[in-house]
């Protein structure tokens, strides 16, 4: 009997906890070490952060799912991953050991890397649903007294659709409000261009997106680099082509948020073979790590390089169906080394995105993730906006009652009329 612990319970974790469970069945013990017992729905933070959904609707208390699935669940987090020595130490002083681990912890959030940046100074976030309750407050002080808008991602963020969201969302509950016309609103963004999202640009997305901020009367400053926030405004830096400041901003701010760089969590960082030196999981095409080949990794937390140099850094996003496809290879591949035999499946690194607006939207498609592509599809319209909820509703349920269903599987086959977007690539034996 396998003793598997898949570290980290979020999206990636907690579906990687029960595709394991049924590719596995009770042969084997599966494991889930994480901080807390509650999933948190980290895309619902939007609507979160403007009282559209409370923290109640968009978390899962995994205690009872994991019992039923006969899922061990060891809340109290990680403190240090001893990988020589297949233990994982926790918290409270305890240890799990492992035959088999699946690295799910996503990131950490880098806000200490800029001054007065983050939701302990003087900036908004939407990362963690506390983030996002923490908003809602600065979000209604903005109703009560309104003021300039900033929205966007920093140098080194990897994450761009929740902040196109988040924008639209915000102006779209700024006019429910009837202030929108007294609160003038900026994107500052590091990528290259609107609509790059750290994949050089989906479809027309550069067209789609600067459509939607001109609609909205949202101006943008791209290849921007945050270098302080303080109170009531932002230092700006826009970087020329050749890197050197081609311009200086200072933007008047009453409420701001902008996505954080990620890096990976301080139980794993550090570690020579397992991490780059931002501390994200080296890993191959089987999702395993070469130095450790014990260790699989899913998620955000998985070492990608960008796309290419840029003007000021950007990162590469992982979004959920590449992370649902990451996580099915892992299944397959870990069954095969139980088995003696060895790693065989890849995912297919494509992206299906839904971006909400708060009543439209913008969607794309892109097969595989990094172009040149198959498939290099984007769209918008109202249509978007309920397929978002659909994913929520979807997605939660999925969560509470332990199915690993694929939901972008059903996307790409129902609504987008795209096929085999899950389907893995295996060698034959």
């Amino acid at each position: 009997m396998a003793d598997i612990v898949v570290l980290g319970a979020g999206l990636g974790g907690t579906i990687m906890a029960y595709e394991l469970a049924d590719k596995l069945g009770g042969q084997h013990r599966i494991s889930v070490v994480n901080q807390g017992s509650k999933y948190q729905f980290v895309p619902s933070n939007p609507w979160v952060a403007v009282g559209w959904r409370t923290e109640e609707a968009t978390t899962v208390d995994l205690v009872p799912v994991f019992a039923k699935r006969d899922i061990a669940l060891h809340a109290q987090g990680a403190k240090r991953l001893h990988p020589d020595e297949k233990r994982i130490e926790l918290n409270d002083g305890g240890s799990v050991s492992y035959d088999y681990l699946v690295i799910a912890t996503g990131p950490e959030l880098a806000f200490d890397e800029i001054e007065g940046f983050g939701p302990e100074a003087n900036t908004q976030s939407v990362c963690h649903v506390s983030h996002a309750l923490q908003a809602k407050e600065a979000f209604d002080r903005l109703v009560a007294n309104p003021g300039p808008v900033v929205i966007g991602a920093v140098q080194g963020a990897s994450c761009f659709g929740p902040a196109y969201e988040f924008t639209f969302i915000l102006d779209t509950a700024l006019r429910d409000a009837k202030v929108r016309d007294k609160v003038p609103m900026t994107f500052v963004t590091s990528e290259p261009y609107i609509g790059h999202l750290g994949l050089d640009g989906v479809g027309d997305t550069k067209g789609l997106l600067e459509s939607e901020l001109r609609q909205h009367h949202i101006k943008w400053i791209c290849n921007a680099k945050l270098e302080k926030a303080e109170a009531d405004k932002l230092h700006v830096s826009e970087m020329a082509e050749d890197g050197s400041v081609a311009k200086t901003h200072e933007i008047a701010q009453r409420f701001t948020m902008m996505l954080p760089a990620f890096r990976g969590v301080s139980a794993v960082r550090g570690i020579e073979g397992l991490t780059n030196p931002r501390g994200f999981i080296i890993v191959d095409q089987h999702q395993r790590n070469p130095t450790y080949p014990d260790i699989f990794s899913v998620g955000v937390c998985v070492a990608i390089p960008p796309m290419g140099q840029t003007p000021v850094p950007v990162g590469v996003p992982k979004t959920g169906f590449m992370i649902e496809s990451m996580v099915t290879a892992t299944t397959h591949n870990i069954a095969r080394l139980i088995e003696g035999k060895e790693p065989n499946a890849e995912g297919t690194w494509n992206a299906v995105c839904l971006a909400d607006f708060g009543d439209g939207g913008v969607a794309f498609v892109a097969q595989p993730q990094i172009p040149p592509r198959n498939v290099n599809w984007s769209s918008s319209g109202k249509w978007v906006h309920a397929a978002k909820i659909g994913f929520e509703k979807y997605f939660l349920h999925k969560v509470r009652t332990g199915k690993a269903e694929s939901f972008y599987e059903k996307l790409a086959l129902h609504v987008l009329g795209i096929q085999k977007l899950k389907e893995i690539s295996v060698d034959a034996d």
